[in-house]
């Protein structure tokens, strides 16, 4: 599958954010974390600065919903992105919230924290477009990845491939360009970056970089 790079602007300047998107145009998708200050322990935007966004930029947003009950939420999430990834953790009904993704005209996307097996949620992956496998526990940017989440990369990617299913998975948390071979190789496709990106003096050469270095499966 084709490789792609979705920086995360939480760590860009929320005073400034058009201008910090234009600094990341060379990006395949733009990562979003909406937190709700009850599923993890931090408060980020909402439905209006998604909005918005949609508004000023071309690269489709990837909109990652860290929210308790999710499935009332993402249809209007789904309205202004490309892709909204709800958390299995949150949900009460998953197969609604894919359902309600894909009825708004967008990609519908599932995550699992680390300690989350990937057993656990096997039998939602046929339903789903991409599979979110965080290698950090979610809440904040600047972590380390944990590296015993990446044979979970490779538990879905395995799946995918015996069931003949054209999935995307996701890597969020610690990624770099120490790193990114290694999860392309465990089985990612599509690479979460924060830090990595806008700590960078030339934000597009670091994407194009990450992306050169990551292996097409």
């Amino acid at each position: 599958m084709k490789v792609r790079i979705a920086p995360s602007i939480l760590s860009a300047d929320f005073v400034n954010l058009e201008a910090e998107l234009a600094t990341i145009s060379h990006a395949d998708l733009i990562h979003v974390d909406v937190m709700d200050g009850h599923f993890v322990p931090n408060l980020t935007l909402g439905i209006p600065i998604v909005k918005r966004l949609s508004e000023v930029t071309s690269v489709p947003l990837d909109v990652h919903l860290m929210i308790e009950e999710p499935e009332k939420w993402v249809n209007q999430y789904a309205k202004h992105a490309g892709s909204v990834t709800f958390h299995y953790e949150a949900a009460t009904n998953p197969k609604l919230a894919i359902s309600e993704i894909r009825k708004a005209g967008a990609k519908a996307a599932m995550s699992i924290k680390p300690g989350t097996s990937f057993s656990e949620v096997s039998t939602l992956i046929p339903d789903l477009d991409m599979l979110l496998v965080m290698t950090v526990e979610p809440g904040f940017g600047g972590q380390s990845l944990i590296q015993e989440t990446v044979p979970k990369v490779t538990e879905a990617r395995d799946y995918a491939s015996s069931n003949g299913l054209q999935l995307s998975i996701q890597v969020d948390g610690g990624v770099t360009a120490d790193n990114i071979r290694e999860l392309s190789l465990a089985g990612a496709d599509t690479f979460v970056a924060g830090t990595a990106v806008f700590q960078a003096s030339d934000r597009n050469f670091e994407i194009d970089r990450l992306r050169s270095l990551a292996i097409t499966l």
